[in-house]
């Protein structure tokens, strides 16, 4: 094409003979095609371990896969390797037997925290901070106890790896002179008994891939299950009371001692409401805003005294009385200190702190490993 002719002219030209040659106008370039849907992420959750004759069965969901291995129990403990969902081998134990308040010794160190609600690496993080697990995720705390004060389950994406953790580090301890306690709280209770509002929709997709319902993964059978329902829900731990609501004056009332409450609780786990709210023995236990897994008087109730409250430590023998299930700001004191909330809001994944108890004298420990003054904290409105 002449060189004299303008370059504009010369794009339009060369368009045109292009035309030309297929025999058809130049069409615009069609509009590009909306993406696919993404595909629902593939999750990885497990170990779920059964007992069986002579030997333990364990199943993953590896990226949506169903995993099963068989492992021998020829003598305990198993070595479970891991697959995917936790990331450290477990030692499977023999079936747990009730456990049991700690020694009436003092105990000089304390850390407690509750409400994980599947936050691992938040739980793991405070863990780490103050020293009470190593880098390998191993007991580092000696003598001393952790209490994790129930709801582990619901709400976050981790509570396989947060039972695993705590079923681990409880033998850990053992060993090392101290002790693991994990309570029993409202979420356990609804989890295991077939109240699935809270359960993370991955955990309803893992059940699905197992053929199970997300309770039955947690049976009487299972490692875990069976574990859980050797826990209590009410404990002393160096001269203090831990539950996960707490003891109001009307329970108390009842003329109902911990062991007794602690045994029905090991009983009745896994109960479904339909069952419990028409029984008189476990109404109690489960139903309404007096119960020890659902009561939050402490912090709601504008009519509760400090002399009621000392009367329910006195009652009960303790010094100070430790709850979760109400969510705080930060870990607060109330009742110039004979009442203590450990539900600093792990739940929603952003913070939280332990309880850090030593020598008798409590302070808060912080994520990134600081010890700070046990402050007072306010009256709460009422939750649901």
């Amino acid at each position: 094409m002449d060189a004299s002719v303008p370059a504009a002219r010369r794009r339009r030209l060369g368009l045109a003979l292009y035309a030309a040659c297929l025999g058809s106008a130049v069409a615009a370039p069609p509009p590009a095609a909306p993406p696919a849907p993404a595909a629902e992420a593939a999750f990885d959750d497990g170990p779920y371990i059964r007992y069986a004759e002579g030997a333990v069965i364990a199943r993953w969901v590896c990226a949506g896969k169903v995993l099963e291995r068989r492992y021998p129990a020829a003598r305990w403990p198993v070595r479970v390797p891991p697959r995917c969902g936790f990331e450290r081998p477990i030692l499977v134990r023999a079936p747990a037997q009730p456990q049991a308040d700690a020694a009436d010794a003092p105990v000089a160190r304390i850390a407690a925290l509750s409400d994980v609600h599947g936050q691992y690496d938040l739980l793991v993080r405070l863990l780490q901070a103050h020293g009470i697990v190593g880098r390998d995720l191993r007991w580092r705390y000696g003598r001393g106890h952790l209490v994790v004060v129930g709801d582990v389950f619901d709400r976050g994406p981790k509570v396989n790896q947060a039972l695993w953790l705590l079923y681990s580090l409880e033998q850990q301890a053992r060993d090392a002179g101290g002790g693991v306690h994990y309570l029993i709280g409202n979420h356990e209770a609804m989890a295991l008994g077939g109240d699935l509002r809270y359960v993370n929709p991955g955990y309803q997709r893992s059940a699905a891939a197992l053929g199970e319902t997300y309770p039955q993964l947690y049976g009487p059978d299972s490692v875990l299950g069976q574990w859980l329902r050797t826990r209590q829900a009410i404990a002393r731990v160096g001269g203090m009371l831990f539950v996960h609501g707490g003891i109001s004056p009307d329970y108390l009332a009842g003329d109902v001692d911990t062991e007794r409450s602690n045994a029905a609780y090991r009983a009745s786990l896994g109960t479904p409401k339909a069952v419990w709210q028409d029984d008189p023995q476990l109404s109690p236990l489960y139903n309404g805003k007096t119960s020890p897994i659902w009561y939050r008087g402490y912090f709601t109730d504008p009519a509760l005294q400090r002399e009621q409250v000392d009367a329910i430590a006195a009652r009960l023998g303790v010094s100070r009385i430790v709850v979760g299930h109400t969510t705080h700001h930060h870990i607060a004191s109330y009742f110039d200190g004979r009442v203590i909330g450990v539900d600093s809001g792990l739940k929603n994944g952003e913070s939280g702190e332990i309880l850090l108890v030593e020598d008798g004298e409590p302070a808060r420990g912080a994520l990134d490993g600081g010890r700070l003054p046990l402050l007072p904290g306010e009256r709460l409105k009422d939750e649901d």
